[in-house]
């Protein structure tokens, strides 16, 4: 059951953000499972790692902690660095990265119908499942509604090249808004007429047996029992 994914790869996440970096032999032993869960599930590698790629900012951002972070206090070359702001920015990639790929994986081998009505089971806020719900369904709609105004300004000779066609593109984005909430307040009205009272309905319950519940606990119990052994080998030595 998709809540049960949400809360093995939450619970994931939460321990290896309490990892600390230079306990790096749990954080290796991380990604190797990672990426074994990648290679199991048989998601192609490049796509996780593609879909990864929305990390980037949070990289860069990382990279530029050592010069603008801290006290600089060690020196490479000819370039002054801070060993706190080096640290900090390691972290963060490390982590960001290995919770990035998990998020990706998640999502990549669950349905967003079932990962909706997850969230709905772990009791998020009723109103963001709907909000996200009704997102995801009419977001095809809306993109195939500003494809058929782009077909209609081509038809009659309009190519957009430079600065001088802004207008047109600025008085085709306010219909296409003008159009998508005219939808929105048909659907409202529709889904009222059939009785809506705030709540989508569930009409498909899913069952929870024990073997869902320990393929939901292997995953955080691998990374817990991991960063325990190092933390407690790495106090011994």
């Amino acid at each position: 059951p998709a809540h049960l994914k949400i809360l093995s790869a939450f619970s994931s996440l939460i321990i290896i953000v309490l990892t600390p970096l230079y306990n790096w032999p749990a954080h290796v032993f991380y990604y190797f499972v990672i990426f074994s869960l990648i290679k199991v599930s048989k998601v192609p590698i490049f796509k996780v790692l593609k879909r990864a790629t929305i990390e980037i900012p949070f990289i860069f951002f990382a990279i530029l902690m050592p010069f603008i972070s801290g006290v600089k206090d060690l020196d490479i070359g000819l370039i002054s660095i801070s060993s706190e702001g080096a640290y900090a920015g390691g972290s963060i990639i490390v982590k960001a990265t290995a919770g990035t790929l998990i998020s990706v994986l998640l999502g990549a081998t669950t349905t967003v119908r079932s990962l909706l009505r997850g969230f709905t089971k772990l009791r998020m806020p009723t109103l963001l499942v709907q909000i996200a719900t009704f997102m995801l369904r009419y977001v095809n709609v809306i993109s195939a509604e500003s494809e058929r105004m782009e077909v209609a300004r081509q038809s009659r000779g309009f190519i957009a090249t430079g600065p001088k066609h802004w207008k047109v593109l600025a008085q085709a984005a306010g219909t296409l808004f003008i159009r998508s909430y005219e939808r929105g307040e048909r659907v409202h009205l529709a889904m009222l007429s059939r009785g809506y009272v705030g709540n989508l309905p569930d009409f498909e319950p899913e069952a929870v047996d024990k073997k869902d519940l320990t393929r939901a606990i292997i995953l955080p119990l691998t990374f817990l029992i991991a960063a325990a052994l190092n933390l407690i080998y790495s106090m011994n030595f």
